[in-house]
C-alpha cells in the first residue's frame, strides 16, 4: 500500500481564478482619497463647461523649427525660450489675422486690437495661465523677461487676478515633455487656444531637396461660434512663415 502511494501522480493543485489571483491583499491596494483644491475644482467646473458648450473644431500644421532654433542658439546673454518666441510669434499672427484675437460673450464677440497672450504654466497646486499683454508690442528679450517673472509668482502662488484673467488667446507647449502632439481645450471666454508639441527631425522638402530638420507639431483649437475655418488657416500660415522667417520676430 505504501509504495503504491508513493508512486502515485499527485493530486492537482486548486485552481486559482485570474482576478483573485491579481487582487490586491489587505488595505493596501486602496486608493488614496485626495480632496480636489479650490484651484482644480474651478478648473474642473471651467473645462467642463468649456467642452459641453464651446463647438470645437481644429486646425494642425507642421512647422520646421530649425531656423527658429539656429536664431536662438546665436542669440547673446540670456536667451528667450523656444516658448517665448512662440509667444511673440502667435501675437504677431494675431495682429495679422484679427479674427482669431477674439472673446465670445453670449451673442456678442469681442475683438481685440492689441495681443494679450495666456500662457499655460503649471504648478503644484494646478494650471494657471498667466498673461503677457500686448506681446504683439514687445520684443522676445522683453517677453522673456515678463514670463520669468509671471512663471515665478505663479509657483509660488503670488499672481494678482488681474495677472491672470483676461487674455485674448492661450498658448500650452508640453514639448518639453517629449509630446509631440496635443489638442487643447479652449480657456473661455477666449476664442482659441495653439497647443504646441516637441521639435522632433523630421523629412521636408527644401526648394525640392530632401531634408531632415527639426519640426513641431502645432494644433490651433478654435470657437466655431466665432472662428470660421478660413480665419484658423490664415492664423496657422502666418504663424507658420513666423516660425520659418524668425528674423521677423525681432
Amino acid at each position: 500500500m505504501l509504495a503504491a502511494v508513493a508512486n502515485a501522480a499527485p493530486a492537482p493543485a486548486a485552481a486559482v481564478p485570474v482576478a483573485a489571483s491579481l487582487a490586491p491583499s489587505g488595505a493596501a491596494g486602496a486608493p488614496e482619497i485626495v480632496p480636489m483644491s479650490a484651484m482644480r475644482r474651478t478648473i474642473a467646473r471651467r473645462l467642463t463647461q468649456a467642452k459641453q458648450e464651446i463647438p470645437h473644431f481644429y486646425v494642425r500644421r507642421r512647422v520646421r523649427a530649425d531656423r527658429l532654433l539656429a536664431l536662438r542658439a546665436a542669440t547673446a546673454g540670456e536667451r528667450p525660450s523656444v516658448n517665448d518666441y512662440l509667444i511673440r510669434a502667435c501675437a504677431l499672427a494675431l495682429r495679422e489675422v484679427p479674427a482669431v484675437n477674439v472673446q465670445v460673450h453670449g451673442a456678442e464677440i469681442h475683438q481685440f486690437h492689441q495681443a494679450d497672450i495666456a500662457v499655460a504654466v503649471a504648478t503644484d497646486r494646478g494650471l494657471v495661465t498667466p498673461i503677457v499683454f500686448a506681446a504683439d508690442e514687445h520684443a522676445p528679450a522683453a517677453i522673456a523677461a515678463t514670463m520669468r517673472e509671471l512663471a515665478q509668482k505663479a509657483r509660488a502662488g503670488k499672481l494678482r487676478p488681474e495677472e491672470f484673467t483676461g487674455g485674448s488667446f492661450s498658448l500650452s507647449n508640453l514639448g518639453g515633455f517629449g509630446v509631440e502632439q496635443f489638442d487643447a481645450i479652449i480657456n473661455p471666454p477666449q476664442g482659441a487656444i495653439l497647443a504646441v508639441g516637441t521639435a522632433r527631425p523630421e523629412p521636408i522638402d527644401d526648394d525640392g531637396a530632401l531634408r531632415i530638420v527639426p519640426v513641431l507639431h502645432l494644433s490651433l483649437s478654435c470657437d466655431h461660434r466665432a472662428i470660421d475655418g478660413a480665419d484658423a488657416g490664415r492664423f496657422m500660415a502666418a504663424l507658420a512663415r513666423l516660425i520659418e522667417q524668425p528674423a521677423l520676430l525681432a
